[in-house]
């Protein structure tokens, strides 16, 4: 966690990673906001940073419980709170504003569903098969590693679907204003997920932001300082209680 500074330190900004993922492909934009005095949170999600065997046994609900819990936390030392979140961190952020009052939300290639058609039978499938390769690491830029698992757990996958079902079915609750960053090419997140997203948010403003020059880890990619710029001022904005 950084601790804020200056005029923007009431200001508290929670990321989460994504899924069999970790901090690390965060760790720039988190950086970036903190130099702008920001309070800023990334915790590490249960079943995550060990091995893929643990992810397996690990239920949807702590993912998010231990993502709710970081917003208590980061609540109690400034006035209001941003929840912002890469792919499956996005389904919490979202999730995490359709329960709680947080002053925006801001996301990259936000899941709500799977481009892999086998995912909507990971429940049946975990049965007959453990895991399947990787899917981290989906980013343009040479050089980089999100610290990713190597193996997907399907048992996990199907934890997936089910977040995904239940944070799409919150998206009505959601008021405060939403900033979408999207990748022109990701092979993880389909266009589906991006329609349930404006189907849904019957009750907020959506902004997206296209990113023509990266994958589905955009935060570690090309676009990355288009993010970091865009959401810097739109956490500001809505800081002020002014939409973008």
């Amino acid at each position: 966690m950084y601790a804020g500074h200056g005029p923007n330190a009431s200001t508290g900004v929670l990321l989460s990673h994504g899924f069999t993922g970790s901090p690390v492909s965060l760790r720039a934009w988190a950086g970036h906001l903190a130099d702008q005095g920001y309070a800023v949170s990334l915790p590490l999600l249960p079943g995550h940073g060990t091995t893929w065997q643990e992810l397996a046994r690990t239920p949807w609900e702590h993912w998010y419980d231990a993502y709710e819990q970081a917003y208590d936390r980061l609540s109690e030392t400034t006035g209001r709170v941003v929840a912002g979140g890469l792919s499956m961190g996005g389904a919490l952020a979202l999730r995490l504003a359709s329960r709680r009052e947080v002053a925006g939300v801001a996301v990259v290639n936000p899941g709500l569903t799977a481009a892999d058609p086998r995912a909507r039978y990971a429940g049946a499938l975990k049965y007959l098969v453990r895991s399947v390769p990787a899917i981290g690491n989906s980013i343009a830029l040479p050089g980089q590693d999100e610290g990713a698992y190597t193996r997907t757990p399907v048992a996990a996958v199907h934890q997936l679907m089910r977040l995904f079902r239940d944070t799409t079915a919150s998206l009505p609750r959601i008021t405060a204003p939403v900033l979408v960053f999207r990748s022109a090419v990701d092979p993880i997140v389909p266009e589906s997920s991006m329609a349930a997203l404006r189907r849904g948010l019957t009750s907020a403003d959506l902004t997206v932001v296209p990113l023509p020059n990266s994958y589905h880890v955009a935060t570690m990619d090309h676009d990355a300082p288009l993010i970091f710029e865009r959401s810097s001022d739109f956490i500001q904005d809505v800081s002020a209680g002014s939409r973008r």
